[in-house]
């Protein structure tokens, strides 16, 4: 038995539980791992409150919160390649084991090996915001020299863009809130602080002639805002919001297989892809993690360290 921190229907944090649970049996395609350390992202209380009912796999309630995590193999399901019991792992949960967790079910062709060098901690932060900053700036394709926006900078995939457009040589702008301020200008960001400026203005005098891409992460009414500051609509790509199709806009390409989590490994290891880690939490303190991230007030990325 171990312990594991979820939810036992869908809804607000008051249906998250602790509980204990067998060691999951992994399936056709999928590896068990103990987890080390789990990634903690807005998605996850988009799955508990039943928002992206598509990514919880239909397991029996109570559910594990969770999407991310580095571990140890601990065995191998059937028609799994590439992988061997006792490997250090990094990957997604996408079959619904979560990863809040002391044991785990991973998809194998989801999952990468950790290289050496690299740690467990800084592995569990990559299968989200890594690869999602790799897929939207390959995505948009900019040259170096082009101005890029980033709106909502701040959070964990928000920050991984910006580092990863600065060392692709791109001019970055980002907005966020007052808190991200110095996080941001941290790794190169020129920011708009939403709540003292208006972000349309402030935008125009930095970048008069309109932006050659922009990256969305807030969604909403703050995507309409910013997405006429593109110089053309199809470069403003949103992370979290499909709606932005009728803005003449694209849905992020996502990419989860393991060649993208290897590559993002080996831009964290040359330190490009370095997560700004502001808070490590232990399995018992799960709930003030997500609740951090839900209500928005951390900078950078958290993470759950369970072993």
């Amino acid at each position: 038995m171990g312990q594991a921190w979820g939810f036992g229907k869908h809804g607000g944090p008051e249906v998250q539980e602790f509980f204990d649970r067998p060691d999951p049996v992994p399936g056709r395609g999928e590896v068990l791992i103990r987890v080390d350390v789990a990634g903690v992202n807005p998605l996850d209380h988009l799955v508990r409150s039943g928002l992206v009912p598509g990514l919880d796999g239909g397991r029996p309630f109570p559910r594990v919160l969770g999407m991310e995590a580095a571990g140890t193999v601990l065995a191998l399901g059937e028609d799994v390649d590439g992988l061997e019991v006792g490997d250090a792992v990094f990957g997604f949960a996408l079959t619904g084991g979560g990863t809040y967790a002391e044991t785990t079910v991973l998809s194998a062709p989801n999952t990468a090996r950790i290289p050496a060098g690299l740690s467990a901690t800084v592995a569990a932060t990559l299968p989200v915001a890594g690869t999602t900053a790799v897929d939207a700036l390959d995505q948009l394709g900019l040259p170096a020299g082009a101005t890029i926006l980033v709106n909502g900078v701040g959070g964990g995939v928000g920050l991984a863009v910006a580092r990863l457009a600065v060392a692709r040589e791109l001019r970055v702008i980002g907005t966020g809130s007052t808190a991200k301020r110095e996080q941001a200008e941290a790794v190169g960001v020129r920011f708009i602080d939403y709540a003292a400026e208006d972000v349309v203005a402030a935008a125009r005098e930095l970048v008069p002639d309109g932006f050659d891409g922009i990256v969305d992460l807030v969604g909403g009414t703050s995507l309409r805002t910013v997405a006429p500051l593109a110089k053309d609509p199809r470069t403003v790509i949103a992370v979290g919001d499909a709606s932005v199709a009728d803005l003449g806009g694209r849905f992020v390409e996502r990419r989860l297989d393991r060649e993208n989590l290897e590559r993002s490994a080996r831009l964290a290891l040359d330190g490009v892809l370095a997560p700004v880690i502001t808070a490590v939490h232990a399995l018992a303190d799960a709930p003030a993690a997500l609740a951090t991230v839900e209500n928005g007030h951390t900078a950078g990325k958290v993470v759950i360290k369970v072993a």
